[in-house]
């Protein structure tokens, strides 16, 4: 065409300049289908773009600064709505807040752990740490059959909450598939490939589960949450996905440990929820991150149809993206009490009324019956598993 300019096109160095953004990563995003530009010469391939573009073009742009993937990036502009697309990036900043926290955590921990044997010339612990520790599930009131899953032993303690046709054999699958990992912890690096090795067999374990389950409906409509920790005999390491609770009671105060993937923790998160709201909402069962069944090796979460809309079933939204496990390690003192519990506990049973019993009971058998008391005569009407562990000294 041999012009510059013309009418309310413009070319794709014009264009460039007026978005900020360079040649090359427009022709990147032409080809992503993320940016098309809005006529191409079928003669020369010249690139033009509409001046409307500008303003989604800066906004890619933008997006890109903070860190946003490409492909999340398309999402957001492909919403249309700016009130939709301002919620898809507050959720996505609530994802890097939540992530980076757990990647700080760790670096911390390494810091310290390193500068500790710099010290003193050793990875062992100062004194011999053991755990007692016991476990429960029961089926909740309008339960058809208990799809949640606890174990408490010297290495591994765990709960899963198993939703949809085959959620009960993926629940127990999780637990089963992490037992023979937690037997090779030791030391510090050693348990944090052991909680690296736990979650990649977890997800494989639950997928082989589910498509061999035989239930009815799709496999990728069934799946579980997963909390869990491994003891090394010095520390305590973390493998967690989904909305079931780890606890720590220290000092008298009851500190959560784990944050929820769920729909409703990530509006929380961005402000436009608070935690009242959250136990009311009507998307509180909406896992962002869960481990699920599906023939890609377990990397997306499929949109629920209408049939995984039973209330014995947990729900998904319909954007979800299956994630890998959170992983940490967590620093453990004499005295201290864990609790690892299912929605069902934590969805009936308060905080305060928690600590209570976490702070009163005289061992981790009179905790865990304690507890599920409390949330069958609550109307228990979801499974509740407990797990209760106590860090002593030998």
């Amino acid at each position: 065409m041999g012009r510059e300019e013309s009418g309310s096109w413009v070319t794709i160095g014009t264009f460039a300049r007026l978005c900020r953004l360079s040649a090359k990563a427009l022709r990147r995003y032409d080809e992503l289908g993320l940016l098309p530009p809005a006529l191409v010469d079928p003669v020369n391939g010249y690139r033009y773009y509409a001046e409307e573009q500008v303003e989604t073009a800066r906004l890619v742009a933008w997006l890109r600064r903070i860190g946003m993937p490409l492909n999340r990036i398309k999402e957001v502009v492909a919403l249309g709505d700016p009130g939709a697309a301002a919620a898809s990036i507050r959720d996505y900043w609530a994802q890097v807040e939540a992530e980076t926290a757990a990647r700080r955590d760790l670096a911390a921990f390494l810091a310290d752990h390193l500068s500790a044997r710099e010290a003193v010339g050793t990875l062992g612990p100062v004194g011999t740490l053991g755990i007692r520790y016991a476990a429960r599930s029961v089926r909740g009131a309008v339960r058809e059959r208990n799809q949640d899953a606890a174990y408490a032993g010297a290495r591994l303690l765990a709960v899963a909450d198993g939703f949809g046709a085959g959620g009960a054999g993926a629940s127990a699958a999780a637990i089963d598939a992490l037992k023979p990992v937690a037997l090779g912890a030791a030391g510090a690096a050693g348990l944090l490939n052991v909680l690296e090795d736990a979650a990649e067999r977890a997800a494989r374990a639950v997928r082989d589960a589910v498509a061999g389950s035989g239930a009815d409906g799709e496999p990728e409509g069934s799946g579980t949450t997963l909390t869990a920790m491994v003891w090394n005999g010095a520390q305590l390491g973390l493998v967690h996905i989904g909305d079931s609770r780890a606890h720590l009671l220290r000092d008298g105060g009851l500190f959560r440990i784990t944050h929820d993937h769920s729909a409703v923790q990530s509006m929380i998160d961005d402000g436009s929820l608070t935690e009242a709201e959250a136990s009311s909402h009507p998307q509180r069962a909406l896992l962002l991150r869960a481990l699920v069944g599906g023939d890609d090796g377990g990397s997306a979460v499929p949109t629920p149809d209408e049939r995984l809309q039973a209330p014995d079933e947990r729900l998904q939204a319909p954007d979800a993206r299956l994630r890998t496990p959170d992983v940490r390690l967590q620093e453990v003192r004499p005295g201290d009490r864990y609790l690892l519990c299912s929605d069902g506990l934590s969805a009936v049973v308060g905080g305060v009324e928690t600590a209570r019993v976490l702070a009163g009971a005289d061992g981790p058998g009179t905790a865990v019956r304690e507890l599920i008391a409390l949330a069958v005569a609550a109307g228990g009407p979801d499974d509740v598993s407990c797990v209760v562990a106590d860090v002593v000294s030998l």
